[in-house]
């Protein structure tokens, strides 16, 4: 995997935009990255996806697709990639957030997560070894370190001895990582993830010494867990000088549209998160003009196109009033329109971030947007 940072913005920020080359295909950063947790993009054809949104990588999850459905079928298939029909890249999350959530069916040791599965509760480990073969089978193009997803209330001695423990963990998983090789013909990426929760000098510890390892990029977790948004934005100041410039970070499941950009500003170039799609589901619509909640009623007689300035083909085709009409009668394709809407929109936000930096007016530009962002029409 290579990465070329092409510009830094010259506003103000320390937004930047960049390439990321993988055998699966070229991203350009900052890059928003659609969560296919499962193998799928949930209500969304893999057809859409690339010529209507554009999504340029999806993410997957360890956690769920090795419960399902399951190792031994993946690789039989020849990985992620060719069992879903996904020719891009693909980056897998290592699973410790969803065993974190899994806070009454799992048990933390040095070893790694000892947890319930929540589909029939049988009993599974993740340890940083088999993390890291489980997603050799997946065969991401970029895959993640098994840590421990710190809660965004933890006081400081909690938090401290979870980063301990994530570093040890990493060194495990580095060594395995370093003593085995992709299955399927193509090159995998590791990145570690940066902890800490909200205090900054273990954050900056964490940075510190996973520079040192020189990986091809960066993660950086624990965010967007309950913390106030404004910690949040802190940490990733307090770890932006220490990350190497010349290699991506990824800023884990984060976020609104405005978290976005603010993050971009500080420095970020991966996104991912589930809001797109899970608030598209429940009829909640992120558009240029603001946040629309397509159930009221105010849009039942509202011809007009979903996102006059949208960029998908369902901003165009669609009017409000026919959406509001397809969720309160229940139909699944307002779902979908709404989903592919919030995706296509968070994909041209990304883009238009990346034309700004280029220009190096993007500060002026996330400051006039962040105010239209957050409005509730």
């Amino acid at each position: 995997m290579r990465f070329t940072l092409q510009a830094k913005d010259k506003s103000g920020t320390a937004a930047r935009c960049g390439v990321i080359e993988t055998d699966h295909g070229r991203i350009e950063t900052p890059i928003f990255m659609p969560v296919g947790t499962v193998g799928s993009v949930k209500g969304v054809y893999h057809r859409d996806l690339e010529e209507d949104i554009g999504a340029e990588i999806i993410l997957g999850n360890t956690y769920h697709l090795y419960l399902r459905p399951g190792l031994d079928i993946l690789s039989q298939a020849g990985g992620l990639h060719k069992f879903i029909s996904w020719n891009k890249p693909i980056l897998t999350d290592s699973g410790g957030y969803q065993v974190f959530s899994l806070a009454q069916c799992r048990k933390l040791t040095d070893e790694g997560y000892e947890f319930q599965s929540h589909i029939d509760g049988s009993r599974h480990i993740f340890t940083p070894e088999n993390n890291i073969d489980i997603q050799r089978i997946i065969g991401a193009d970029i895959i993640m370190a098994l840590d421990e997803c710190c809660p965004g209330e933890a006081d400081y001695k909690y938090a401290s001895d979870s980063l301990d423990l994530t570093l040890k963990w990493l060194k495990r998983c580095i060594a395995r990582f370093d003593s085995t090789e992709p299955l399927y013909g193509h090159h995998q990426a590791f990145f570690p993830i940066v902890q800490g929760c909200i205090y900054p000098d273990l954050r900056r510890k964490a940075a510190e010494e996973l520079t040192a390892l020189d990986r091809e990029g960066y993660a950086i977790g624990g965010l967007s867990v309950g913390e106030p948004t404004e910690l949040m934005y802190q940490m990733i100041e307090e770890v932006h000088p220490i990350l190497p410039q010349d290699k991506p970070r990824y800023l884990m499941g984060v976020g609104t549209p405005a978290n976005i950009l603010e993050a971009i500003a500080r420095g970020i170039d991966m996104f991912d998160c589930v809001m797109p799609t899970r608030n598209g589901r429940n009829g909640m619509l992120f558009t240029s003009e603001g946040i629309i909640n397509i159930r009221n009623r105010k849009w039942a007689e509202d011809f007009s196109p979903i996102d006059p300035d949208g960029t998908s083909f369902v901003d165009r085709r669609y009017t409000k009033a026919y959406l509001r009409h397809l969720f309160i009668a229940g139909e699944m394709l307002g779902a979908q329109i709404a989903s592919e809407h919030n995706l296509a929109f968070y994909l041209n936000l990304v883009r238009m971030a990346r034309e700004h930096v280029l220009k190096g007016d993007f500060n002026f530009w996330k400051c006039a947007m962040a105010t239209k962002l957050q409005t509730r029409l």
